[in-house]
């Protein structure tokens, strides 16, 4: 990208936005920028259930763990978000079904797995850890969420990097 090229815009998507996407969209701030690839990223989820809310406290200390904050606050993905994005990435085969059915005609946003990154499993789903287990498994299903949306968002920043001079 040439420091005239605007900025790419990157949407991270899930059921609710207070789990997956919020973790999705720090990982790929912190990757791309560490990639030197100019990029905006946001998250939303396709339910309005957690509107307004931060991201899930399990989420936000498994990102903690890992040096990154999740300071963003849950939103719904709209119509106009497929004509602001570049790049909408879902978290599982239901998101992505979903945000197909509601994009507008004049969609400009491609529409991608998260996971089509994951050199462990491309294009698999991201589970949704929300409702795990209990007690110390719990928050390892946030931790298995964590590693795979790093993988992606390693590769994907890897990617659009470009190759190295």
């Amino acid at each position: 990208m040439t420091p005239n090229t605007p900025p790419l815009r990157v949407l991270t998507l899930c059921l609710g936005n207070i789990c997956r996407s919020p973790l999705a969209e720090a990982l790929l701030r912190r990757e791309l920028e560490a990639a030197g690839v100019r990029a905006e990223v946001d998250s939303a989820g396709t339910g309005d259930w957690h509107v307004g809310r931060p991201a899930d406290p399990r989420s936000i200390l498994v990102a903690r763990g890992h040096g990154l904050e999740l300071n963003s606050r849950a939103r719904q993905l709209t119509a106009q978000d497929f004509r602001d994005f570049d790049v909408i990435l879902a978290m599982d085969g239901q998101n992505l079904q979903d945000a197909r059915r509601l994009a507008p005609p004049d969609a400009r946003a491609s529409l991608h797995l998260m996971r089509e990154w994951d050199p462990q499993a491309p294009g698999a789903d991201v589970p949704d850890p929300y409702y795990g287990g209990s007690g110390a498994g719990e928050m390892d299903g946030f931790e298995h969420v964590y590693a795979m949306l790093e993988r992606s968002a390693q590769t994907l920043a890897r990617e659009l990097r470009g190759p190295s001079t």
